[in-house]
């Protein structure tokens, strides 16, 4: 699905069909509780819309703005937009009578349309102002916080975020920089980097790692992303399904590690005279890692580092 909110600005949803379809949508199912994290641009909303029972109810989540004003375009009495990150899904549903959901979707990737308006500052390609806040109604932009932090944290920034070798010699080259003029453009750091980055990766603009590292800081994405997973489990009722698409292997790491936390428990010493019925049970039944296929990616390059992983939860007590 192609989305067009903002003229000239395109939005391909990745993993469409895969991700709706792994939340099975279909016989009683069709009517419960959904929630799609990150709404975006609506793709993966609009189609869990179409799939939903007349008593069915889709609650989605964004921090940005324009994904909100999109959203709010969406006329259909099922659907409601939340201004927030995914991460205050609990509360926020607790709010709206909302104990148990029947699927969750996060997609964890920005939007295209994030990246190819220059205004947003996420794009070293395109020359705007550094802001790269996914919601720019509050916080910090990138401009700000380069500003005024230590050479050290922006170093770690860029080694821990960004996985980038030489974080250290570009912290060095900015904060030098910055003692001789601001740093408040995206090409004005991009060239920063590009003198400071000794060797390139073929095909990989020597910027790519810096911008990912500093807007994962900026928006707490891996932060967000720890707590919303758990908001998200706690939510899940029994036999309801979650679906997680992550774009770098941070991201990824993270899903990763929280999902095989709940589908493998520590089992004790067989050697203990302990019942089977009394041995720990795993709380999630994981049931697919999913790729985009070569045809999606050759449609949309953005989608190549894209990794789906699903999982179901356990009813307490009971079989997977």
């Amino acid at each position: 699905m192609i989305d067009q909110t903002v003229p000239g600005l395109q939005h391909r949803t990745v993993l469409l069909e895969e991700a709706v379809d792994s939340l099975q949508i279909d016989g009683d199912r069709a009517n419960g509780v959904y929630v799609d994290g990150t709404f975006g641009r609506g793709g993966h909303s609009r189609r869990i819309l179409e799939r939903l029972g007349p008593s069915g109810r889709l609650i989605a989540f964004d921090k940005d703005p324009q994904a909100i004003a999109a959203a709010q375009a969406v006329s259909d009495k099922r659907f409601e937009i939340v201004h927030d990150s995914f991460a205050t899904m609990g509360q926020a549903l607790t709010s709206r009578g909302v104990m148990q959901v029947d699927g969750i979707l996060l997609d964890l990737g920005i939007s295209s349309p994030q990246v190819d308006e220059a205004a947003r500052g996420f794009s070293f390609r395109l020359d705007g102002p550094l802001d790269m806040r996914m919601d720019t109604t509050r916080g910090m932009s990138a401009a700000e916080w380069l500003a005024t932090e230590s050479e050290q944290t922006i170093g770690k920034v860029i080694k821990d975020y960004g996985e980038e070798r030489f974080a250290f010699q570009i912290a060095k080259a900015i904060v030098a920089r910055r003692a001789i003029q601001p740093i408040s453009g995206t090409r004005q750091l991009a060239e920063i980097v590009a003198h400071a980055v000794k060797t390139r990766e073929k095909g990989k603009d020597p910027a790519t790692r810096t911008f990912q590292a500093i807007r994962i800081y900026i928006n707490q994405e891996l932060e967000e992303l720890e707590v919303g997973l758990n908001a998200a489990f706690d939510k899940l009722a029994p036999r309801g399904r979650m679906a997680v698409i992550s774009f770098h292997s941070l991201e990824d790491r993270i899903v990763k590690r929280f999902l095989a936390s709940k589908a493998k428990v520590p089992q004790p010493d067989r050697r203990l005279p302990i019942r089977a019925a009394d041995l720990p049970q795993p709380e999630l039944k994981l049931l697919a890692k999913m790729k985009p296929s070569d045809a999606e990616v050759a449609a949309n390059p953005r989608a190549r580092s894209a990794i789906m992983r699903v999982a179901e939860r356990i009813p307490a007590g009971g079989a997977a």
